[in-house]
């Protein structure tokens, strides 16, 4: 379970970002990033109802079909106070779904309140739901790794090394036989429900740096099918320069391991030296980790073969 010192306390965005990242009409927006400081949403019933104590002002407050309808069937007067009674919360935006028209009063007391108003096309519980997964993800816990992010036959592989080891070059080596680059030299990774998910820099996103050529379009060179603009990590695969003093792992069973925000993943040490084939080495690591997850274990599968090669033949007394 995600821990609560884990997520962000609060993330500011601004609200011509916030109105197009979930397709929202802006009815009024100060110039002022808005403050998220939570993931859920609330609809102010009961605030209306006349019922405050535990109103929770730090959350998106949503006015749906019942809402709008309640504040249509009251007066000017009426409406304005609850209304008021609303955006002096000081509340992080209000959102009305079902593109109900919104009344001059409710525009003017925004203003006033300098509170973002905003109108959505979708229901209540889409935009409920759209809102919630936005904010998981920007309150998310994160953090930048230097190193190589490729989708390889369904696995997110974290390269990583120290510069001049041949990431780039090894990612594209894989890009060209068929896998997807995520990130090039550094990864935006984000802790989402106990996952940890890389993403590129988007200055830098579909760009490969190759030590010799330059700057790679891998969108451009290899298409479509050679890029992902996110993916979830599996395995960490670490590149370091062949020491002939140190000893290696040659039956997979160390158990190493590497922490990205509290969650730790398996981490495979491959030794660089000259003439080896390290994205055929990588390709191999990442599909024998999607066997060993399936509980296909060469090891295991060894230690089986010698059991029953070392197993005493049955003695027939008849």
């Amino acid at each position: 379970m995600v821990k609560d010192n884990v997520r962000k306390s609060e993330e500011a965005i601004a609200p011509e970002k916030f109105a197009a990242d979930l397709e929202l009409e802006v009815v009024f927006a100060p110039k002022e990033d808005i403050v998220f400081r939570s993931t859920a949403t609330n609809r102010p019933g009961l605030l209306f109802a006349g019922f405050d104590e535990f109103f929770p002002e730090h959350r998106i407050q949503i006015l749906g079909n019942a809402e709008m309808a309640y504040l249509e069937s009251l007066d000017s007067e009426k409406r304005t106070e609850q209304l008021e009674r609303l955006f002096s919360k000081g509340v992080p935006c209000v959102i009305v779904t079902h593109k109900h028209p919104v009344t001059e009063d409710m525009k003017h007391v925004a203003e006033c309140h300098a509170t973002p108003l905003f109108v959505s096309n979708e229901s209540t519980s889409a935009i409920e739901s759209d809102v919630v997964h936005y904010l998981t993800t920007a309150l998310a816990a994160s953090d930048t790794i230097h190193g190589e992010l490729l989708d390889i036959s369904g696995i997110g592989v974290l390269l990583i090394g120290d510069s001049g080891i041949g990431k780039s070059e090894t990612a594209l080596e894989l890009v060209h036989r068929g896998h997807m680059l995520v990130a090039d030299d550094l990864v935006e990774v984000k802790r989402i429900k106990n996952k940890i998910y890389g993403y590129p820099p988007k200055r830098i996103a579909n760009l490969l740096e190759v030590r010799g050529v330059g700057l790679i379009d891998v969108e451009a060179m290899y298409g479509v099918g050679g890029v992902l603009n996110q993916k979830r990590i599996h395995l960490v695969i670490e590149m370091e320069q062949w020491d002939d003093n140190k000893s290696y792992d040659r039956l997979g069973n160390e158990d190493l391991t590497y922490d990205i925000l509290g969650v730790k993943f398996q981490r495979v040490v491959v030794p660089v030296s000259a003439g080896r084939n390290l994205a055929v080495v990588i390709e191999a690591a990442s599909r024998n980790f999607r066997l060993k997850s399936m509980g296909r274990d060469a090891l295991d599968e060894l230690s089986y073969r010698l059991m029953e090669k070392n197993r005493p033949e049955d003695t027939d007394f008849d």
